[in-house]
């Protein structure tokens, strides 16, 4: 654990600019999470507990998400606000902000928004010093030996990689299948909500489809399950159907690491 995260401790200080150097190497001197390692779970939001076969994160697994979003996030925030150290990688616009609204906390965050050619090095160093990671990857098909030599990182450090694409394998995969946004009416008016059906399946335990409305966020900014009758009219539960993603949705707000 020590070279991982002196590795870690000599990539930050590439990463980041001159004023976040000294607030990293703290950081990261003493990246130990007060999360229980012993346990098979990291703990998730209440929203999404009935989503996932152990109702969290399994240890050693990889969480894939159709695309980057409040959901990466929302997977993430549970396991930060319990004492996990967690890492973003290759989402430039996930910024402070958005991420600590969601439950996830700063001090404990580590942002790395462009990782490089050298980004499954980079990723691997992040898995050996925290519980969670959360990357995007290089636009492209990864290459089966990139993800194997990832995977077998993961499963030693007993931590969890959350992957904002595809990544083929995936222990549980999760979809948004459709959204409507409230707080417009007849042309005017201003976002307020997301209400979403996702969906989750995956492999083993997984293999059972799971569909479960929340919100995303909710008006006070949480991730909240949605009851059948709090649905936006128009949007009525129901089985699964393929859907399109609403493009009408705020993107996250960019904060530069410097």
């Amino acid at each position: 654990m020590g070279t991982a995260l002196a590795d870690i401790r000599r990539k930050a200080a590439d990463w980041l600019e001159v004023s976040e150097r000294s607030r990293a190497a703290e950081a990261l001197a003493g990246a130990t999470s007060t999360a229980d390692a012993g346990t098979g779970t990291l703990p998730v939001l209440p929203a999404l507990r009935e989503l996932l076969p152990r109702a969290g994160l399994a240890r050693g697994s990889v969480v894939a998400a159709a695309e980057f979003g409040l959901l990466c996030l929302a997977l993430a925030a549970g396991a930060s606000a319990d004492g996990a150290w967690c890492a973003m990688a290759g989402v430039p616009e996930a910024g402070v902000l958005a991420a600590a609204g969601l439950g996830l906390v700063p001090e404990r965050t580590l942002l790395v928004p462009d990782p490089g050619t050298g980004w499954p090095q980079v990723v691997a160093s992040l898995l050996d010093g925290c519980e969670l990671v959360l990357l995007r990857p290089p636009p492209g098909h990864v290459p089966a030996q990139i993800r194997q030599r990832l995977e077998a990182t993961l499963r030693r450090g007993r931590g969890v990689l959350v992957v904002a694409g595809d990544w083929p394998g995936a222990q549980v995969r999760l979809r948004v299948l459709r959204q409507r946004w409230t707080g417009l009416g007849d042309g005017h008016g201003r976002l307020r909500a997301c209400c979403a059906e996702v969906m989750a399946d995956g492999r083993g335990e997984a293999s059972v489809a799971r569909t479960r409305w929340l919100w995303l966020p909710g008006e006070d900014g949480r991730v909240t399950a949605a009851e059948p009758l709090d649905l936006p009219a128009g949007l009525p539960a129901g089985p699964y159907r393929p859907a399109e993603l609403s493009a009408e949705r705020p993107g996250l707000r960019a904060v530069s690491a410097g």
